[in-house]
C-alpha cells in the first residue's frame, strides 16, 4: 500500500495519525494505559517452565503490549533473586517460595510479589542406575513394569544399606524454598524417611537436622553430572533434567511430582513490590503477554508444544537436545530408559486455571517451611492468609486478564469468575500420602503429618 502526501498540512497530520494509531493499535486496550518503562530485561534459569516467558518474546505477546524485551539466562536461583532485587532485572521466573521467603525475610528480605502463576506440575525425582536396581526389588511389577507411583517405601532397604556400610544418603534440590525441597521432602516423609530439619533461629540453614537422607543444593542443569559423578545418589528438578538422565543413561526417574500431588502449583513471576507501584502500566501488560504465552502452549490439546521444544532448545533458552526437551513437553515421559508412558499434564501452563496466583498456592508453601523448620516458631492461621496476600497478587492479574477478555483475544470462561474468585481453592486432594489440603486451615492441615513440625520450636 502506497501512501501519498499532500502539501496540505492538516492532511499530513491526519495520515500520521492514521500510521501511528495503526502501529500502536495493540496498546489502544480496554483501559490500560501506555507502558510507563518500555524496555525491560528479564531473567530464567534453564528449564522448560520458562516456556512463557520465551513464547512471549518469540511470538510477538510482549512487543503487541510495546514492551521490548530482554531475556537473560541466569546463573542460579539466589543470582537471579538478587539481580530482581537490586533492579538489575525487571522480572523473572522465580520459584514460588522465593517470594515468599524473601517477605518474610528467610535468606533475603525484600519486598518481592507475584501477579502471574507460570505453570502446574513439571518435576521428578531420579535417581543413580545403582539405587535404582536396589529400589526396583521392593516396587510390585505388572506386565513386566514397575507400578507407578513408586512410593518412598522402596527406598528404605537402600538407606539400610547405605547405614550398614556407614555411607550418608545424599540427594540434590535446586534450593532451600525450591518446590523441589519440599517435593522431595514430602515425597520421602511420606514412606516414613526424615528428610530433616532446619532452625534459622540457631543458625542451622544445613536443613539435616534428624535427617536419614541428607539434601543439598545443586543447580539445575548441573544435575546429571553431579549424579554421574556420584556426589549425589539423587535428584529432584525440572525438566529436562531428568529426562537427560535417562538419555545419558545414568539414572532414572522414579516419580513425578504430578504423581506426587496432581497439578500442583510450581513456578511464578516475581517482581518487585516497588516495581509495580511505579510501573502499573507495564505490569498489566507483561503479564497479559505471559497469559497470551501460557494459553498458546496449552491450545488445541498441546498442538504448539513441538514448536516450542524448538524453541526452548535454542542455546540462549534451554539449550538442550530437541528429543530430550520434547520427551515431556509434548506429553509423556519416560522412566526406566524405554519405559515411556503418557502424561498429557507432566507441562500444564494455562489449564485448570494455572497462570491465577491462587492465596491457597501461598500457603501451602509456608506450610512446608513451617514444617521443616524455615519458619522456626508456629504462627496462626491469619498469619499465613496475611504474608499469602501480600505476595500473591490476584488484583493485579485480573487487571490484565479482564483486559484481554475486553479485547476480544480470550474469552472470559477461560478463567476463574472474578466476581466470586476468593483466592482458595477446594479441598485438594490427589497428594500421594492421602493427606488432603485446604489453604483456608493451614495449622490443621500441619497437624495431619506423622513427620513434621507443629506446635514445637527446635
Amino acid at each position: 500500500m502506497s501512501i501519498r502526501f499532500s502539501k496540505n498540512t492538516k492532511s499530513i497530520s491526519t495520515v500520521l495519525a492514521i500510521l501511528i494509531a495503526s502501529y500502536w493499535a495493540p496498546l489502544a486496550s480496554a483501559d490500560v494505559g501506555w507502558p510507563e518503562k518500555e524496555e525491560l530485561k528479564f531473567g530464567f534459569i534453564k528449564l522448560t517452565d520458562m516456556a512463557p516467558l520465551a513464547i512471549a518474546y518469540e511470538k510477538g505477546f510482549f512487543e503487541d503490549e510495546g514492551l521490548y524485551v530482554t531475556l537473560e539466562a541466569q546463573a542460579n536461583w539466589k543470582v537471579l533473586l538478587d539481580r530482581v532485587i537490586t533492579g538489575e532485572l525487571d522480572g523473572a521466573h522465580m520459584l514460588a517460595g522465593q517470594p515468599l521467603a524473601a517477605t518474610i525475610g528467610y535468606g533475603t528480605q525484600a519486598d518481592i510479589i507475584t501477579p502471574f502463576s507460570m505453570d502446574l506440575n513439571g518435576n521428578g525425582i531420579t535417581v543413580s542406575n545403582s539405587v535404582w536396581a536396589q529400589m526396583k526389588k521392593n516396587i510390585p511389577h505388572q506386565d513386566g513394569k514397575p507400578v507407578h507411583p513408586i512410593k518412598a517405601d522402596a527406598l528404605r532397604p537402600v538407606l539400610q544399606d547405605y547405614a550398614n556400610q556407614g555411607k550418608a544418603f545424599k540427594m540434590g534440590m535446586v534450593f532451600p524454598v525450591s518446590t523441589h525441597n519440599y517435593e522431595l521432602r514430602y515425597w520421602l516423609a511420606s514412606g516414613g524417611i526424615h528428610p530433616g530439619y532446619y532452625a534459622p533461629h540457631k543458625g542451622d540453614t544445613s536443613g539435616q537436622i534428624m535427617a536419614e537422607v541428607l539434601l543439598s543444593v545443586t543447580p539445575p542443569p548441573q544435575m546429571p553430572a553431579t549424579l554421574e559423578a556420584g556426589t549425589i545418589d539423587g535428584y529432584c528438578v525440572g525438566e529436562p533434567w531428568n529426562q537427560q538422565a535417562v538419555f545419558k543413561g545414568i539414572g532414572v526417574p522414579v516419580i513425578t511430582d504430578y504423581e506426587i500431588w496432581k497439578n500442583n502449583p510450581e513456578k511464578v513471576f516475581g517482581i518487585t513490590q516497588e516495581f509495580a507501584k511505579e510501573n502499573p502500566n507495564t505490569t498489566t501488560r507483561l503479564v497479559k503477554a505471559l497469559i497470551r504465552a501460557a494459553q498458546w502452549l496449552d491450545a488445541d490439546n498441546n498442538a504448539n508444544r513441538p514448536e516450542a521444544v524448538r524453541i526452548l532448545a535454542k542455546p540462549n533458552y534451554v539449550g538442550a537436545d530437541y528429543e530430550v526437551i520434547a520427551n515431556s513437553m509434548t506429553g509423556t515421559f519416560e522412566y526406566e530408559k524405554g519405559d515411556k508412558r503418557e502424561v498429557p499434564d507432566f507441562n500444564v501452563f494455562f489449564r485448570y486455571n494455572a497462570t491465577y496466583p491462587y492465596y491457597s498456592d501461598a500457603i501451602w508453601y509456608l506450610t512446608q517451611m513451617r514444617r521443616w523448620g524455615q519458619i522456626s516458631e508456629p504462627q496462626t492461621d491469619a498469619w499465613y492468609k496475611e504474608v499469602a496476600a501480600q505476595v500473591y497478587r490476584p488484583d493485579l492479574y485480573r487487571l490484565a486478564a479482564q483486559a484481554l477478555i475486553d479485547e476480544g483475544v480470550l474469552s472470559a470462561d477461560q478463567f476463574p469468575s472474578f466476581a466470586t474468585e476468593s483466592g482458595f481453592k477446594p479441598l485438594q486432594e490427589g497428594f500421594i500420602d492421602g493427606i488432603g489440603y485446604d489453604g483456608q486451615l493451614p495449622n490443621d492441615y500441619l497437624n495431619k503429618f506423622s513427620i513434621g513440625l507443629k506446635d514445637e520450636v527446635l
